[in-house]
């Protein structure tokens, strides 16, 4: 059956488009377009309607033919076809309009809309820009500022939006095809011709005088070092200053300037990483869930409270445990607080907010839990303590309750060994905010059932979050590497760096924060209290943590202390520079014989990220992680590692293996094998000349 098909309908040709599960832009359903835009030029319709069956209108491009040459009908193409039409087309939007699917609904001449459709442009996303007109009819209905907006941020809009900024002339909460047909029968009815957008003129004068300064300026801060944004914006102003068609051919030359750029391949790549991560080699897609229609959070601190949000967010009732009344209810309202700035942002409506809230109850009875199908222990993190607990569990909890530890680093084989269900054991390690982050480590223990972790990987889905397998380590993906990192970060500051200095290296690579700086946002306690709990053999040297302790042991916490590595105003959370770091971190250069230095910008960059990388060739090695796209998952959304650059591991493959074992090989012989003996599996890819692109395809 064709995935595009014709018919009228009196004098109505209408234009169906059938393409599952989302009508992407193939090849094919371009051509069908065009020809049924061509064949309708010369039948007895007097307008035309294209509407698409299934859930959603033209979703954006067929991702199997992202990096391919372009096949003709091109969108371009297809879209010329489409506004030159001599008859009036109407686009019949439902579900989603995006990327090109919305370019699409553009080259239209009248555009009609369920109230629940949202459409909008995600290519930024992808390091990519509109490429089919959008930047240049956009700004024409919108108006210049919301078409930045709106492109420059990827996020779509409702149907009303739409309407109000004059990208959608009806919307409807009836039949679609009928309520289509109707005005089609209006427009012909009023000898209405086809209203081309290309034709609108955008008033140069409307425009404050530095308009495009001002917000190239502005958009810098939010979308440092990336490229797409940059040129959304150069497209605009041509909308504005150019012609339509030397708009749509400077469109044109920047989309394939993104298109061949190594920033759009990385965030192409993190696109595909992030859809594959949720699939568990081995597990077959039969595999059985189970229902999930309560859940149980023990702990009702920061961590615990954000984690119950996203189940009320989700419709899923939640039991709050903490141990005392008065835990409990500064647990309770740290959520209420969540949700008062969240309606105070304008992202949430009161009602929504109120029920929401109900639905979080909170106890301090484990008996409380017994008919919960997921429970999550969110205590401190200390081993014995997350036992007894786990113990607990047991002892009250149904036979098929899921148990998940939501711990940064224990053991979840021994935890559920507290426990006569291991296999019903496994770890669910959020990030915090609880409630914003979008990562989520499913980490599966030696006897974590399979129809668990089927359960949870839906689960993760419907709570918003990504999820990405992890095998049992300490630190498990993230923060194992992320100890790594952390350590050339230390040790650079004692041999001879300060903290700006390293933060800003970071930064202007493009780590949303620098490793000082989210020290002190997590609190530098926490690493303190963790390091405290290790075995000499699992403790690092004492230089790598010994300014940080020191740090800590004075008092200085971080931000919520109003002093780590910086200073920090306790209304504002402005930042600032403090000589008393200064001089401990000499002090104890001095104390443990380090001769201070200084470090060049690129050292301290490339010790940072080839202590990452390493250790993430470890952890592949070792089957900790199924696949490099997963650790690159892992630090994009969890660890602030700029998606443009692809994650530590795809980054590797663009700087070249070699180059990074060179690199590591060289530090070695500067500063020991201790901390770098390059991995294994990078050495054997090195001498096979392999990419880990290749290997990943290969495994």
């Amino acid at each position: 059956m064709s995935i595009v098909s014709y018919q009228l309908n009196k004098n109505i040709g209408v234009i169906r488009i059938d393409n599952p599960p989302v009508n992407a832009l193939s090849q094919t359903l371009r051509k069908g377009i065009n020809d049924a835009v061509i064949a309708a030029q010369s039948d007895a319709s007097e307008a035309l309607i294209i509407i698409c069956g299934g859930r959603t209108f033209i979703a954006g491009a067929d991702i199997k033919e992202f990096g391919q040459p372009a096949l003709t009908p091109t969108l371009p193409e297809v879209i010329q076809t489409i506004e030159g039409s001599n008859k009036p087309v109407l686009a019949a939007i439902h579900g989603t309009a995006l990327g090109g699917g919305f370019e699409i609904a553009l080259s239209c001449h009248y555009r009609c809309a369920l109230a629940s459709a949202r459409v909008g442009f995600p290519e930024v996303k992808l390091g990519l820009l509109p490429g089919a007109g959008g930047t240049q009819r956009v700004p024409r209905l919108a108006g210049v500022e919301a078409a930045l907006e709106m492109m420059t941020s990827g996020r779509p809009v409702t149907a009303k939006q739409a309407m109000d900024m004059g990208m959608i002339d009806r919307i409807t909460e009836h039949d679609l095809l009928s309520t289509a047909t109707d005005y089609a029968r209006e427009l012909v009815a009023s000898n209405a011709k086809p209203k081309r957008i290309r034709d609108i003129v955008i008033e140069q004068s409307s425009l404050a005088e530095n308009f495009f300064t001002d917000y190239r300026a502005k958009l810098s801060l939010r979308t440092r070092g990336q490229l797409a944004p940059r040129h959304i914006v150069s497209c605009v102003e041509a909308a504005v200053n150019q012609p339509f068609e030397e708009g749509i051919a400077k469109e044109r030359d920047l989309f394939m300037e993104c298109m061949d750029s190594p920033q759009s391949a990385a965030m192409r790549h993190i696109f595909f990483a992030e859809r594959e991560a949720s699939r568990i080699k081995g597990l077959s897609k039969d595999t059985p869930t189970r229902d999930l229609k309560s859940v149980g959070i023990i702990g009702g601190g920061t961590m615990g409270g954000g984690i119950a949000m996203n189940f009320a967010n989700a419709g899923i009732p939640v039991v709050l445990l903490e141990i005392t009344p008065e835990a409990l209810q500064r647990g309770l309202d740290i959520i209420a607080g969540n949700y008062r700035r969240t309606v105070a942002k304008g992202k949430l409506s009161e009602t929504d907010a109120t029920q929401r809230q109900a639905l979080i109850t909170g106890t301090l009875l484990y008996e409380d839990l017994s008919e919960a199908d997921l429970v999550i222990e969110a205590v401190f993190e200390n081993l014995d303590l997350k036992k007894e607990v786990f113990g607990k569990l047991d002892r009250v909890c149904k036979a098929n309750t899921i148990l998940a530890s939501n711990t940064s680093y224990q053991d979840i084989n021994t935890i559920a060994s507290a426990t006569n269900r291991p296999q019903n054991v496994l770890g669910l390690h959020f990030f915090s905010p609880a409630n914003v982050m979008k990562l989520l480590e499913v980490v599966r223990g030696e006897k974590t059932a399979d129809d668990v972790l089927a359960t949870v990987m839906v689960m993760a889905k419907n709570i918003n979050k990504v999820p990405v397998l992890s095998g049992v380590c300490y630190g498990f993906i993230g923060n194992r590497m992320l100890r790594e990192y952390w350590r050339e970060a230390q040790l650079c500051l004692i041999e001879g760096s300060t903290p700006g200095a390293i933060d800003q290296v970071m930064v202007d690579w493009g780590m949303a924060m620098g490793p000082l700086s989210v020290g002190d946002l997590a609190g530098l306690d926490i690493g303190y209290k963790a390091r405290q709990a290790l075995s000499l053999e699992q403790k690092e040297s004492m230089v790598t943590y010994c300014v940080a302790d020191t740090l800590v042991e004075m008092g200085r916490l971080g931000q919520k202390s109003g002093a780590g590595y910086y200073l920090y105003d306790q209304e504002t959370r402005a930042r600032s520079t403090d000589p008393q770091v200064q001089t401990v971190i000499e002090e104890q250069a001095q104390k443990h014989g380090i001769r201070r230095q200084p470090i060049n910008d690129e050292t301290i960059l490339n010790r940072q990220l080839m202590a990452l990388i390493n250790e993430g060739f470890k952890i592949l090695q070792e089957g900790i992680a199924q696949r490099p796209g997963d650790i690159d998952v892992v630090y994009v959304f969890g660890y602030g590692f700029p998606a443009y650059r692809g994650g530590p591991m795809f980054y590797a493959d663009t700087l070249g293996l070699k180059y990074v074992y060179e690199n590591i090989c060289q530090y070695r012989e500067v500063y020991g094998e201790k901390n770098w003996t390059p991995a294994a599996l990078l050495e054997q890819l090195v001498k096979e000349n392999k990419s880990l692109a290749q290997w990943a395809a290969e495994a």
